[in-house]
């Protein structure tokens, strides 16, 4: 078999095999619009779809007084937990990739550890912390939970990315950079660093949406962020499923529009990297 038709893991399946995906595939179509079908109409007996219910959604109020609010504070979070996350990612990132044995050790168990523990567990022991603490309003507590809880995580996973992005360089990068006289510091921050950020920054991006994502998490701990307030609207008006659906909505259209700009930004930096 040529190679363009072998792939990595099997062999390229044959007339009978593809008639038989083709086949799978159809049903699995049909099986899925026949569960939709059923779904919307058990909402439709539950008065789910009745018009009213949604009505609500095209009063200015409830986007003035709750969802605009509740996006601005989201954004705000993600905004922060991004910039912040960038600095421990790369702080520590640096700090797994010197020589220096302390440094090193020092920054792989602060990275190994806060990846281990779960975001919603630190956001929640932060609040906790935080509120009973004294040294911030306690109303504040909430956000600054979030974004803290956000940055210890993210920021984890950015320091792992920049020091496999290093390592998956060509040995002759940091080669070059010592034959020239660099240090090894100086050719990480001149050679190895910039190379490794421009080649994960895809991964980067996908990073920066998980956190816009979990940013929703802060509902659990009475974060005013667009998911808690979309609740309050479900809740005041007895229409949560529509609520959560257009709360739902904003999302899928943030993380879209996050997603083109991290295939355009990719895009440009391949296109100048050519030229």
């Amino acid at each position: 078999m040529s190679a363009p038709t072998r792939s990595v893991l099997f062999d390229a399946p044959g007339p009978k095999a593809r008639r038989r995906i083709l086949i799978i595939n159809i049903i699995a179509i049909l099986v899925f619009i026949g569960l939709f079908i059923y779904l919307l109409k058990g909402l439709q007996a539950a008065g789910e779809l009745a018009p009213e219910k949604w009505d609500v959604f095209l009063e200015s109020t409830i986007w003035s007084n709750f969802l605009l609010p509740g996006l601005e504070m989201t954004l705000k979070a993600a905004a922060i937990s991004i910039v912040t996350s960038l600095l421990f990612g790369f702080i520590f990132g640096m700090g797994r990739l010197t020589h220096n044995k302390i440094i090193n050790g020092v920054s792989t168990v602060v990275v190994e550890f806060f990846r281990a523990v779960p975001v919603l567990l630190m956001m929640l022991f932060l609040w906790i912390m935080l509120a009973n603490s004294g040294w911030i309003e306690s109303q504040q507590s909430p956000f600054y939970a979030v974004v803290i809880g956000l940055t210890l995580y993210n920021g984890s996973v950015i320091a792992e990315l920049i020091r496999s992005g290093v390592h998956n360089l060509p040995r002759g990068q940091r080669e070059a950079g010592i034959a020239i006289g660099l240090t090894h510091g100086q050719s990480l921050r001149i050679i190895e660093i910039p190379q490794a950020l421009t080649a994960m920054l895809p991964a980067l991006i996908s990073q920066f949406i998980v956190i816009l994502k979990d940013s929703a998490l802060g509902y659990i701990i009475n974060f005013n962020e667009l998911l808690f307030n979309g609740k309050l609207v479900g809740t005041g008006n007895s229409n949560m499923l529509q609520a959560l659906v257009v709360v739902a909505a904003i999302f899928i259209i943030l993380n879209f529009a996050l997603s083109k700009l991290a295939s355009w930004v990719s895009s440009r930096l391949s296109s100048r990297s050519k030229g």
